[in-house]
């Protein structure tokens, strides 16, 4: 009498990688010319928390080569070798997670399969395009482009574009949706007290809502002890990811509250911001792009937990 086949399909016997960057965790898989077929049902198995290993999201390591969306993106950047197939806990495919970057990045690394030393740069394709990804002493910085007001001149001209209601909060409050490659609406509470009563298990409630859906931000002000005449914001920041729920941590988010933030602030508002986030704290700073765009630069660390084989 045969064994019944395993619940995990294709992946049974293979070595996957757990990994995180400032808590937001993921799921590893090396499958160089994507063969495998990664449904939506594997995936959230895989990265369910109780009956799997448990992540926030699935990262496939795949060659640009192997998907359409690397090759055209090898088009103009032929040394974006390696591709971020990247999928949200329940397995649905997400455009792009800054965290998610740079522990896609520490894996390759760890993994032999780049070099990269301290100061050096590689190109990651990822379905919101190319990142340019740099080796810190602390960890990586990514490029990730420039951001954008989801719902154009409105949005900036009135500063709020949509009514968010979520749990914790007695009447709905203004949000701002920012791009960063994908969806973000940010809210500003203004204690540390309602940031912290909120219960983001459940799905905030968005109207109007960005196409696709979104991620949503919750953030309060924090005052810093800084040096005389450094120009340095700050933020508590925390995140219902779109797909997943309540997350530690959320780089593309923690990018585009710092950017409603900083627009919030008007113009003196500094162009470097610290976002402390429930699994610790990133960076991100505000520069000028070779597009001659504004471009959003993310900093933090990222980490290799542990090696699984699925039975």
């Amino acid at each position: 009498m045969s064994e019944n086949p395993s619940i995990w399909g294709e992946l049974a016997g293979l070595t996957l990688t757990k990994g995180h960057g400032t808590g937001n965790d993921f799921i590893f898989l090396t499958d160089e010319n994507a063969e495998i077929a990664l449904t939506p049902e594997l995936v959230a198995r895989a990265c369910d928390r109780h009956f799997g290993i448990g992540a926030d999201g699935f990262i496939r390591a795949a060659r640009s080569t192997a998907s359409r969306a690397g090759q055209k993106l090898l088009e103009e950047h032929p040394d974006a070798v390696w591709f971020m197939d990247y999928r949200n806990g329940d397995g649905s495919i997400a455009e792009m997670c800054g965290n998610g970057v740079r522990a896609f990045v520490e894996y390759l690394r760890a993994e032999g399969l780049i070099e990269l030393e301290v100061g050096e740069t590689v190109k990651i394709g990822t379905r919101a395009g190319v990142k340019t990804v740099a080796r810190t002493e602390e960890g990586y910085a990514i490029d990730m482009g420039p951001w954008s007001f989801i719902h154009g001149d409105a949005a900036r001209e009135g500063g709020e574009d949509c009514l968010v209601s979520a749990r914790g909060l007695k009447t709905p409050r203004a949000g701002l949706s920012i791009s960063m490659g994908n969806p973000h609406t940010v809210v500003m509470l203004g204690s540390d007290g309602k940031l912290d009563g909120l219960d983001l298990h459940s799905l905030p409630q968005v109207n109007p809502a960005p196409v696709n859906g979104t991620n949503v931000e919750f953030v309060v002000p924090v005052d810093l002890d800084v040096e005389s005449g450094a120009q340095v914001g700050a933020i508590r920041m925390r995140v219902h990811e779109r797909g997943v729920g309540e997350t530690l941590s959320c780089g593309t988010g923690a990018c585009a509250a710092a950017a409603a933030t900083r627009f919030w602030g008007g113009e003196e508002a500094p162009d470097e911001w610290l976002v402390h986030v429930p699994g610790g704290t990133l960076a991100v700073t505000f520069v000028l792009g070779p597009d001659d765009l504004e471009h959003v630069v993310l900093a933090g660390p990222a980490q290799m937990v542990a090696t699984v084989v699925l039975r």
